[in-house]
């Protein structure tokens, strides 16, 4: 089975993100032979930065990301979305990737399952 996760609100500010990766890792733990797919639109394509330092106690958006990632998760972020914000040519979290719409919809229509956060 494999399900997408669209993520649209920047990693801090509301709890979206942080909700989103949350059910990533949790159906990543509980149903192992599942295909965990996350894109970042919007302020979301934020999320893929580096060296991000929240306060102890605080969630960690790259942490997060690094775990689905890790767990053979695929994150791509919206190319014109990351082009808009100016971080199209920065670095990014090790295994995202720069992404287009046709992929985006590629993703949809393969998908058993979309959620939208």
């Amino acid at each position: 089975m494999k399900y997408l996760i669209i993520i649209n609100d920047a990693p801090y500010g509301t709890e979206k993100a942080y909700n989103a990766l949350r059910l990533a890792m949790q159906v990543q733990k509980d149903f192992p032979d599942t295909e965990a797919r996350i894109f970042l639109m919007a302020d979301a394509a934020t999320c893929a930065l580096p060296n991000q330092t929240t306060p102890n106690g605080y969630y960690n958006i790259e942490r997060m990301l690094k775990s689905v990632i890790s767990k053979g998760g695929k994150v791509k972020i919206c190319g014109t979305c990351a082009d808009a914000r100016g971080i199209k040519n920065l670095p990014l979290i090790e295994g995202c990737q720069i992404s287009t719409m046709a992929e985006l919809a590629a993703w949809t229509m393969d998908s058993d399952k979309v959620l939208v956060f």
